[in-house]
């Protein structure tokens, strides 16, 4: 029996309605991103209607949904932020006898743990159109940073720094509703200092074995001598006690090897725990000597499949 489904909202609120749908054919399920054209076919174990909170660094909050395709291992296989309203979903996943995990009172910790589970070759359709201006963004960053700090030096100069403050709160709140975040730097002109500095402690912390992973993507760190925690921009998205034995690992999900891949043009680092059960996917790059280093220091275990 076929089915059809779309989104009725963003996956924020207050922001565009994704592009994309939903069809069974009675076999396979066919997600279409009708924004840049391009479409995906498989067959999941399970979807996962998900509800997170993001970090708002000490701002106001904001709520993220989406569904997720699953595997038969719970690594995501396609991720479709959007508002799937769940009375939809249900049907949809009845007539696709495809099982329904409803997530949208997991914790934020939970649901950012299963959607960092990601199986190779993963994809996320966010039903948008691509950026415009995308090859510009670094020098325009620059240039709009360089304007900004020079606002702020005016503004302060004659005494204006309650001005400032005014215009640059009112720029980054704009900034997140025309989805523009990476001009941030022209209303928080610090930045162009920080950014290289941070850039250069992070090299520093990941050559000691202190942290694993480039800045501003996913990271590895060891929050104690007994807790390993994946990191994001937006802050912790999961954490795994270290395991050192195979009885912990019959009680608890502990961590206790990484595995880094490299097979057909994929890469990416499986957390394996001590009975070589995958906890969570990472893919991308994840340069060996980095781990090697990171491993050592941490007493954990590393394992290089190519």
């Amino acid at each position: 029996m076929n089915a059809h489904i779309l989104p009725v909202a963003g996956a924020m609120k207050g922001t565009r309605c994704p592009k994309t749908s939903m069809t069974f054919d009675g076999e396979t399920l066919t997600v279409t991103d009708a924004a840049t054209g391009h479409s995906a076919s498989l067959s999941p174990a399970s979807l996962y209607h998900y509800r997170y909170s993001t970090d708002g660094s000490g701002k106001k909050a904001h709520d993220v949904t989406g569904v997720a395709a699953l595997d038969s291992d719970g690594l995501v296989l396609l991720d479709l932020p959007g508002d799937w309203r769940l009375p939809h979903l249900r049907d949809f996943a009845t007539t696709a006898g495809i099982p329904l995990v409803d997530g949208c009172n997991h914790s934020s910790g939970k649901a950012g743990s299963i959607l960092a589970a990601r199986a190779p070759g993963w994809q996320r359709l966010r039903g948008l159109p691509a950026p415009l201006l995308a090859g510009w963004r670094k020098p325009l960053s620059v240039c709009a940073g360089i304007a900004g700090l020079g606002v702020m030096i005016y503004l302060g100069t004659i005494g204006m720094w309650g001005a400032w403050r005014h215009v640059a709160g009112l720029g980054r709140f704009l900034l997140e509703v025309i989805e523009a975040k990476w001009l941030m730097v022209a209303f928080s002109p610090a930045l162009l200092i920080t950014r290289p500095v941070l850039v250069r402690v992070r090299r520093w912390q990941v050559k000691r074995g202190v942290t694993v992973g480039a800045f501003g993507g996913p990271y590895l760190r060891m929050k104690s001598p007994r807790t390993l925690t994946l990191y994001r921009r937006t802050g912790v998205i999961a954490e795994f006690p270290v395991g050192r034995t195979l009885a912990q690992a019959r009680t608890l999900a502990q961590a206790r090897t990484l595995l880094l891949y490299r097979y057909e043009g994929l890469s990416g680092l499986f957390i394996l725990d001590p009975t070589g059960r995958p906890l969570t996917h990472l893919p991308g790059r994840w340069p060996p000597e980095d781990l090697q280093r990171f491993t050592q220091r941490n007493a954990l275990s590393l394992a290089v499949h190519r």
